[in-house]
Formats: C-alpha cells, structure tokens, sequence
C-alpha cells in the first residue's frame, strides 16, 4: 500500500520538497500531496516590483499546475485548519487527510509585535494580495493628492512611510522612489511634495549585511532617492492619519510594515514545541518536530539551528535547503536506511534599491552595483529553471525586461516595443531561400569535390583574383571610402572588371579588416595559414560552408531553431565581410539575419510547436529523471 506525503504549503520550501520526492522517489510506492490555500505559488523575493509597479503581478505568480505538469504530484486547493499530529490527520472545514509523513511548510506572516493600531492602518508587505492592494492604494493617493484643496490632508497623501530597514523594506521604498517620479509627472504633482519615510529601530539600514554595504545603499537612499532615513527610532503607534514614533508624530495615509516576521498564522493550533518567541516550530537535525518523528517542519517555519543553537535566517535558501533535505529523509526513513542531519549553507545574499541600484554579498565578497544586479537576475533564473523550465525564465524576462513598467531609459523604451511574429515571415522566407540558393551553387560548382576555397577567397596561386584564365578582363579595386585605425579598417570600395580599358561591370563592397598593422592583417594569415593550410583542412572548411548555408537556408525555410539559424547566418556573413568583402546585393542579409533572431519562427514555423516541445521533454526529464520523447501533453504549448 502506497505511503501518503502530505505537504502543506507551495512556497519555496514546500515546491522544493514535494518536486524532491518526485525526482528521487524511482520505485518507491508513494502518495505525494500537495495542500495550498491558492492555486498559484509566489515569488516573495519580488513582492516589492510589483507594489512599486515595476511589473505586473502576473510577473510573480506561477501556476502551481505548471510547476507540477507531468509529476505525479497530487495539487489539492484547500486551507488546512485543524492538526491531530497523535492521530496522523490534518483538516480543513470540507475534508480529512490523513497521512504517513506530514511536512509543514505554511511560511511565515509578518509580525506586529503588539503595536496598537498596526493591524487595522497599516499595509503588510508578504503576499500576492499584499503586493496590489499596496499598488492600488498608492496609485489613489496620488489621484487624491491631485485633487485634494487642504494642505494638510495633501501632505499626509503625499508622504510614504516605510518601518523596517531590511531588505523587504529598502527594497521596497526603492521601488517607490523611482515609481513616484512617473506618478508626479502623471498627475501634475511637484516631486519636493512627496516625502519618502524609512524608519528603523536600529543603527543602521540592512543590519545583516557588512557595514561598507550598508552605508552604500544608506547613501543611495538619501542622495539618490531623496529617502528620509530615520534609524533608531522606534514605532509606538499607527493611526489612520499618522505613524507615530518615540521621537514624535509623522503624519501620512501610507505605513507599509516590513519589520519582522513570525510563524504563519496558520501554525498558530499546532500543539509542538517552539524554538523562538516569533514561534517557528523547534526540529531535530533531521528536520523533524522533536515530538512525532514523521512531522517535518521546513522554511520559515522550521526553527532548524545551526553548529551555535541560532535558528537559520529565513530567506529562500533555507527553505529550499531545508525542503531538500527534509524530503530526502522522508525517502531514507521509508526505505529503511539512516537519515542524514540537514545542513544549511547560505551563499550570499542581494538587496536591488530601485531598478539601477543594488548590493549583494556573494561568497563573502562585495560586489560592484552592476554585476550584483546580475547576480540577481541570474538567482532567479536559476531558481525558475529549477521549477519550470524554459517558460518560467522566458515568462521572467518578458516582463522584467520587456515589459517593465517603471522609467526607462532611452534604449529600453525602443527594445521593449514589441511587434507580431508573422510581420517577420516573408523576410525570414526569403533569407532562408537565399542561403538555400547558395549552397546549391557551390554544391553545382563542385565545392564538395574538388579546391575551390581559396579562388573564393581571392588567394589562389594562379592569381586569378587579378586576372582570368584567358587574360580577357583585369579586375580593379577603387577605395572609395577607406576609414582606417589600425585595429579594424573599414573599406567602402568598387570593384570594376576592364577589357582593354573599358569597364564592363562594377560593383560596391564592404570590407572590414581586424587587426591590420603594417604588413600584418589578422583574417588573411589566419586564411593562409589555418584555412588554407593544406588541400585536406581547406577541403573540411569549404564543404563545412557548403553545409551550413544549406542547414541555415532549410532552418530558415522551416522555421526551425530560428534564432540559431539566424546566429550561423549572421556569423558567415560577418566571415565574408572580413575576408572576401561583401558585395551591395549582400548587405541586406546581415540586417535580415538580426531582424530574424527575434523570434520569426514562432509564426508560420517550426519553432511555434518545436521550442514548447523540447520544453516540456525537458521538464519532465528533469521532474522524473526519465528520459521520454512523447507522453501525455508533451505537445503543450506555453503562452
């Protein structure tokens, strides 16, 4: 009889744990659920893009059915509300589950600690619905603000306060920084009318980070951003036209609560020891609730300690760590076989202060701003590759790059303009029909059977390149526009073919030499002394030519891996560009070459049922680690 996991939770922890078991399970007979109160898992990393309107909320949410398409992972929509840990049974108000491991990974909530006023006037920032509803109310304010005839009440809507001085919080007044310059613009308002607020109790912003850190980002905020920076200060009070502190009254309509999180309320009934006061449930170094042993408790709710007794931070590689580790055990246990003590390893840490601006701390080393705002992209990169493929990273960069609503600069409003695929399919026909056209020439020509490569290239040892066999014409080379800087020279030019004085055909050329010092020029050693070496490495790289214009040409004519085919189209035309030149009738090819990396083959090709489908071959790969070409929904596409 099968053994039943019941995980309840899709955060990080619990999306980890349950894709584990999958993966890992091979031949064991398991009963994998999965228990949420929402269909959609979400990426609490990013809740700060959307509640400064970086990007839209769609950008954060993943369907919890995508993430587990072709696993054998049962999703259950439900919210968990009664535990009977003794009799291995959880409810909710419509059903029983009943269970062999349980693992609880319900996440956080943020915490109030008391503060009278806080629940009912102030906005959390620690869900999807916390996240828009934010958006929402300072989109209002500033309609109102518009609007407003007394100063006062103008002042309050016009002033944003931010308590906590973590990463939720400074990335949050970071978004909100950037966001109201758009907002003054849209709605009349004078930017030195908004006052941007972030209060903390401590000496200093981003306290886990290094002191050099912190100051920079602190430094930002303030210079930058026009943020108020208000530190030691310590919140007694939120009313609904005020945030009130130790050091007097601040009035405002907005007070975003970022600081400190405890143990999902949900967690609240479950009869367990608790590791700290903000109640995360206390485990053994299996991960396991030191009270029933087929209880695993992960994430944030886990209060796993390190080799000091300090319960890990909460933050996403500790849930996805603890997750791991936690349904690796589960499959240990069940097979018999001895658990192993689960170890968290963090490596390192980013905080992004608007869309320009961020400071991480990778494997203790201090990154510049600009190389920690790609280690961030690639973080989440990864971690979408990880969950659902191809699609999770296209559906990220789509709207974090293309459809990023915050200002842009010049470039960005140019590359994120988007256009139909279709409009692309004549000119991507048409360079598919050309190179296609060309390696049958060169095939009809003998290329793939005899030397022709170097009186292609114009470094034949019969000098034909000056003149032909017979003598009957002598070809001349004009510059007519020659721009030279030693390190690329580029050549506008006219060649003309002359019969006793008279020219009987010119043509217009571009040429591009690398590297050109003195007697020195890069590409015609490398022809002469690589290419053309002997007859057998020229005869490899001419049929190799022949290969590829046709590959590229049938690519091209599909609609087939499109974007590589247009990559191989636009290296060879750069090849002839710097050694033969390239002729007027070619020029065209290199800009039909870029045109066509963007994505022509997903109308009228191939790549419109071929990318979604190696995707989801992909996926399930990886999701079950057996390897299939076809099987139920490998055909699915993916918006």
């Amino acid at each position: 009889m099968a053994k039943k996991v019941l995980i309840i939770g899709a955060g990080y922890a619990g999306i980890e744990a349950a894709l584990t078991l999958n993966k890992k399970k091979k031949k064991d007979d398991l009963e994998i659920t999965l228990v949420d109160k929402n269909q959609y898992h979400t990426l609490l990393t990013e809740l700060h893009e959307v509640a400064g309107n970086r990007i839209s909320e769609e950008g954060i949410r993943i369907d919890l059915r995508s993430i587990f398409k072709y696993t054998d992972v049962n999703l259950v929509m439900d919210e968990i509300t009664t535990f009977d840990l003794k009799n291995n049974k959880v409810a909710s108000e419509k059903k029983v589950y009943e269970y062999d491991y349980l693992v609880l990974a319900m996440g956080s909530s943020p915490n109030d600690f008391g503060i009278p006023g806080l629940k009912e006037n102030a906005f959390t920032l620690w869900s999807f619905d916390d996240a828009v509803k934010i958006r929402e109310h300072i989109k209002k304010c500033f309609t109102l603000a518009s609007q407003e005839k007394d100063k006062d009440e103008r002042k309050r809507l016009l002033t944003f306060v931010v308590s906590g001085a973590g990463f939720t919080g400074v990335e949050m007044i970071g978004e909100l920084a950037i966001w109201s310059k758009s907002l003054c613009k849209e709605y009349g308002i004078d930017r030195k009318e908004v006052r941007l607020v972030i209060v903390d109790m401590l000496p200093r912003i981003l306290n886990t980070l290094n002191e050099k850190n912190s100051a920079k980002a602190h430094r930002y905020l303030e210079k930058k951003l026009n943020v108020e920076v208000m530190l030691n200060t310590r919140v007694t009070e939120v009313t609904d036209k005020s945030l009130v502190v130790d050091r007097g009254e601040i009035p405002t309509r907005t007070v975003i609560w970022a600081a400190g999180i405890k143990a999902a309320d949900s967690a609240d009934k479950i009869d367990v020891e608790r590791a700290t006061r903000a109640g995360r449930i206390k485990v053994d170094e299996y991960c396991r609730s030191l009270e029933h042993d087929n209880v695993y408790v992960i994430g944030d709710l886990s209060g796993l300690s390190d080799e000091q007794g300090r319960p890990y931070a909460a933050m996403v590689e500790n849930a996805i760590q603890t997750g791991h580790g936690a349904a690796m055990n589960i499959l240990s246990h069940s097979r018999g076989k001895e658990q192993k003590k689960v170890e968290v390893k963090f490596h390192g840490t980013m905080v992004s202060v608007g869309n320009y601006f961020c400071v991480s701390e990778i494997m203790g080393k201090n990154l510049p701003v600009w190389l920690s705002i790609v280690m961030k992209f690639l973080v989440n990169i990864h971690y979408l590759w990880e969950i659902t493929g191809f699609r999770g990273i296209s559906r990220y960069l789509y709207h974090e790059v293309l459809e990023r609503r915050q200002r842009k600069i010049f470039l960005e409003k140019h590359w994120s303009t988007r256009m139909q695929a279709w409009w692309l399919t004549p000119l991507r026909l048409f360079l598919g029909g050309m190179w296609l056209y060309e390696g049958i020439v060169k095939v009809t020509e003998g290329w793939l059977s005899s030397p022709k490569l170097a009186s292609f290239l114009g470094m034949a040892s019969d000098a034909t390149s000056a003149a032909s066999g017979a003598a009957s014409y002598i070809t001349r080379i004009d510059e007519v526009l020659p721009i030279k800087t030693g390190i690329i020279n580029f050549l506008l030019g006219t060649e003309s073919r002359l019969v006793e004085g008279a020219t009987i055909s010119a043509q217009n050329f571009i040429k591009v030499d690398l590297f050109n010092f003195g007697d020195f020029n890069l590409v015609p050693w490398f022809l002469q002394n690589v290419v053309l070496a002997n007859d057998g490495i020229a005869m490899f790289f001419q049929v190799l030519v022949v290969i590829l214009e046709v590959a590229v040409g049938l690519m091209l004519l599909g609609g087939a891996f499109t974007f590589i085919g247009s990559v191989i189209s636009f290296g060879l035309l750069t090849m002839f560009l710097t050694s033969t030149g390239l002729y007027e009738e070619s020029w065209w090819m290199i800009l039909a070459s870029i045109a066509t990396m963007g994505g022509a083959g997903r109308a009228f090709g191939l790549d419109y049922y071929l990318i979604p489908y190696l995707n989801n071959v992909w996926e399930s790969y990886w999701k079950n680690r057996k390897f299939r070409l076809f099987f139920k929904r490998s055909l699915d596409r993916f918006e």
